[in-house]
């Protein structure tokens, strides 16, 4: 497997209590991770911390095989990391048409990205790029976000909670706009509790649980996993593939 980012055994406490502790991500180029859990188990302080916006006690970050024992937020974006948080990106200072140009001159052009015009169309803004973030609607702004990515062409991006509060348009069209991404080679990182939506979305999928994480392959390998099946689904896991009758399950 070509994994484009690996972090690995990473573990971080906030007033004595641990988060994660010995927790992993893998995610592969040209492909969609789901990284599920419940609220709190520590998904967001995965991704901070892969992307160098948080330090972790210990563990490092691996990007395209190099290692960082203390990865800095500045220096992996300009190799290609984009994190796009569950709060707004985008400043209200500027309208939506000249962050998506500074994105361009400053990262996208470099890296291939797709012009700021042509983003905006693939992403149905129209003539919502004149207006502020403030103005939009959250799911306008989702997809404001979404062009931005379209427009730095990122190595690797980190979306966390991209489709929570999205209208089924909203959803269609931000769920359009990562798989392109996947599809040019990026490495894409998803969270969130639309569950059997991203199931379906998704190529694999991570567990965080109780302070470490479970990588349980595919969709499809999830869903036959017992622990996961139990714990976090609330029903008996699928039988093997192949199988026609009652199965414990994988461990």
């Amino acid at each position: 497997m070509n994994w484009l980012l690996e972090v690995d055994s990473v573990a971080k406490s906030f007033g004595g209590r641990n988060v994660l502790a010995a927790a992993s991500l893998r995610a592969p180029a040209g492909a969609v991770t789901f990284l599920v859990g419940r609220n709190g188990c520590g998904k967001t302080t995965m991704l901070r911390i892969a992307t160098g916006s948080l330090v972790a006690e210990s563990g490092f970050v691996r990007l395209d095989g190099r290692t960082y024992q203390r990865p800095h937020l500045a220096r992996l974006a300009r190799l290609g990391v984009l994190y796009i948080p569950d709060r707004d990106l985008l400043s209200n200072a500027f309208t939506v048409r000249e962050q998506l140009g500074m994105m361009w001159r400053q990262l996208g052009r470099a890296a291939g990205g797709i012009a700021a015009e042509d983003a905006a169309a693939r992403a149905g803004l129209g003539d919502l790029v004149d207006r502020r973030p403030q103005a939009l609607s959250e799911g306008e702004r989702r997809r404001a976000e979404m062009t931005l990515a379209l427009v730095r062409n990122p190595r690797c991006l980190l979306a966390d909670e991209p489709f929570r509060h999205l209208s089924p348009g909203d959803a269609a069209i931000v769920g359009s706009v990562l798989r392109d991404l996947a599809v040019r080679g990026c490495a894409v990182v998803v969270t969130g509790h639309e569950v059997q939506f991203l199931f379906d979305f998704a190529d694999r999928v991570t567990w965080c649980t109780s302070g470490t994480t479970y990588d349980l392959g595919t969709s499809a390998e999830a869903h036959r996993h017992r622990r996961f099946c139990s714990e976090y689904l609330g029903v008996p896991p699928d039988p093997p593939e192949g199988g026609d009758g009652p199965s414990r399950g994988i461990d």
